[in-house]
C-alpha cells in the first residue's frame, strides 16, 4: 500500500478517520441529513412518504435543504474535527470558476450525446419541441433548477470525490480509495428492485468522476460536469434524473421511453441504460489514456 495525498499535501491538524471507517461515517452523515430534511419537507407536504418530491416546489426544497444540510455537516467535520484545509479535498487550483463552467459545458454536451444516441437507436419517441418557452414562468423555474442542481452536484462531488476519496487514499492507496468511493456512491443511489444496468451505471458514473478528479488534481471540473449533466437531463427532455422528475415542460424536446429498459433506462432515466454504461467506460478509458500519454 502507498498512502497518497491526492490534491494537497497539507497534513490534517486533527483526527482523520481510519480508512475503513470513513465510508461508514459518510453513510451515517448522509442518512442523518436526509432523514432530517425529509421530516421537515414531509411536514410541509413537499415530499411523499418515500421522500421523493411531489411537485416542482418540492424538488427545489429537496435539493436545497437536503444538500445544504449534508454540505454543512461535512464542512463542519472537515474544519472542526479533521482540521484540514479545503485544498486537501480537491477545492484547489487556479481559474476555478472557468474550470467549473468548462466542466458544466462538457456535462451538457455529454448527456445530450447519450440521449441522442438512445433516441436514434429507437429508445425514445419525440414530440413537442421547446415547450418550456410557452410560458414566462417555466424558463424562470428552469433557471432556478440550474442553481439547485449546481448545489446538489457540487456537494456530492465534495463528499465523494473530495472528502472520501482523499481520506481513504491517505490511509490506504488510490485504487482502494476509488473502489470504496464508488461502492458507497452506488449503495446510496440504489433503489429497490432496480435493474442491474442502473446499478452498474451508478458505479461507472462514480468511477468516471473519480478518474476525472484524479487526472485534474481537483474537483472543480467534475463538479461542473455533474451539475450540467443532472440539470439538462432534468429539464431538457422531461426525463427522470436518478428516478426524480422535475415536472417542467421540456427545454429542448419531450422524449417518451420506447422499447427495452436496457436501451432507455425506464423509470430511472437514461443513466440506467446500456448507452450510458458504454459512455462511462469509454470516458474512463479516454481519461486514463490521456493521463498516461507523454506530454509534448
Amino acid at each position: 500500500m502507498t498512502p497518497t495525498s491526492l490534491y494537497a499535501a497539507d497534513a490534517p491538524k486533527g483526527w482523520l478517520p481510519w480508512g475503513a471507517f470513513a465510508p461508514l461515517l459518510l453513510i451515517v452523515f448522509v442518512a442523518a441529513s436526509d432523514i432530517t430534511a425529509s421530516r421537515v419537507l414531509r411536514h410541509f407536504h413537499l415530499v411523499n412518504a418515500k421522500g421523493d418530491p411531489v411537485s416542482l416546489s418540492g424538488l427545489y426544497w429537496f435539493l436545497l435543504l437536503t444538500f445544504i444540510l449534508i454540505g454543512l455537516v461535512f464542512l463542519g467535520w472537515i474544519r472542526l474535527v479533521e482540521r484540514r484545509s479545503l485544498a486537501t479535498i480537491g477545492l484547489v487550483g487556479s481559474h476555478r470558476i472557468r474550470t467549473f463552467l468548462s466542466g458544466h459545458a462538457i456535462g451538457l454536451a455529454t448527456i445530450s450525446g447519450v440521449i441522442t444516441a438512445i433516441w436514434l437507436a429507437g429508445g425514445y419517441t419525440g414530440a413537442g419541441y421547446g415547450k418550456a418557452f410557452g410560458s414566462l414562468m417555466v424558463p424562470l423555474s428552469i433557471s432556478a433548477l440550474l442553481l439547485c442542481f449546481a448545489l446538489q452536484s457540487s456537494v456530492e462531488e465534495i463528499i465523494f470525490r473530495g472528502w472520501l476519496l482523499s481520506g481513504i487514499a491517505r490511509k490506504f492507496n488510490v485504487p482502494i480509495a476509488v473502489l470504496l468511493s464508488c461502492v458507497v456512491f452506488t449503495l446510496l443511489h440504489y433503489g429497490p428492485k432496480q435493474h442491474w444496468a442502473t446499478t452498474t451505471g451508478s458505479f461507472l458514473f462514480a468511477a468516471f468522476a473519480c478518474t476525472w478528479a484524479l487526472r485534474a488534481g481537483n474537483i472543480w471540473g467534475v463538479m461542473g460536469w455533474h451539475a450540467g449533466w443532472n440539470w439538462l437531463l432534468a429539464v431538457g427532455f422531461e426525463l427522470p434524473v436518478t428516478g426524480l422528475n422535475a415536472d417542467v415542460p421540456a427545454l429542448l424536446v419531450k422524449l417518451t421511453p420506447h422499447g427495452s429498459v436496457l436501451l432507455n433506462g425506464g423509470t430511472r432515466g437514461p443513466e440506467g441504460s446500456i448507452a450510458c454504461n458504454v459512455f462511462f467506460i469509454a470516458g474512463i478509458a479516454l481519461l486514463l489514456w490521456r493521463s498516461r500519454r507523454p506530454s509534448s
